[in-house]
């Protein structure tokens, strides 16, 4: 009885702050609201026995959420004139790192798959830090690279927005000097 009341009572809170996320203009009052759908599920995995998940739930996820607000703020900042293609040169050595860097990915997969299987009995570890840590680094071990993999290059893409064209700029005045 308690449960089902407290489901239903989250469930509301949940679909309430869903609701406000929709209709807040401002993005942080969105990304609030879509923290407070957030914190919600995670009490909900707490009444499902599952700690680890509810845990990971708020840190991941409203760290995520911060980290959208980020991503908005310094793309709203793009300057108009960008130069395309100053770093030719790098293409080639970064198209290497990232062979190299998909090469060890490939060879951390095929290392775990070749390591022995250990059973682990899923009914009663369900929602369990060793389960979920067993399951995630052996089982799903590539789509968790490829997830880290991603998240990085949204990183380095965010820092390449934003970060102010120095050279550009000193060229700029330096022409405007030469008109005047």
């Amino acid at each position: 009885m308690v449960t089902t009341v407290l489901f239903f009572l989250l469930a509301g809170v949940a679909i309430a702050c869903a609701g406000l996320t929709v209709y807040y203009r401002n993005p942080l009052y969105s990304a609030l609201s879509l923290i407070g759908v957030f914190i919600s599920l995670a009490v909900l995995y707490l009444t499902l026995a599952a700690p680890f998940i509810a845990i990971t739930q708020i840190l991941v996820y409203a760290g995520a959420i911060m980290v959208l607000v980020v991503f908005v703020i310094m793309l709203l900042n793009l300057d108009e004139e960008r130069p395309l293609n100053r770093l030719k040169h790098l293409y080639f050595i970064g198209g290497g790192l990232g062979a190299a860097m998909l090469a060890q990915a490939f060879f951390i997969f095929y290392a775990v798959l070749k390591t022995p299987k250990h059973v682990v009995d899923t009914e009663s570890n369900a929602g369990s830090t060793m389960s979920i840590g067993t399951h995630m680094y052996t089982e799903y071990l590539l789509p968790v690279e490829i997830v880290g993999v991603m998240l990085l290059m949204a990183i380095i893409g965010a820092v390449m927005l934003v970060r102010k064209d120095t050279h550009a700029s000193l060229e700029a005045a330096a022409e405007k000097e030469t008109n005047d």
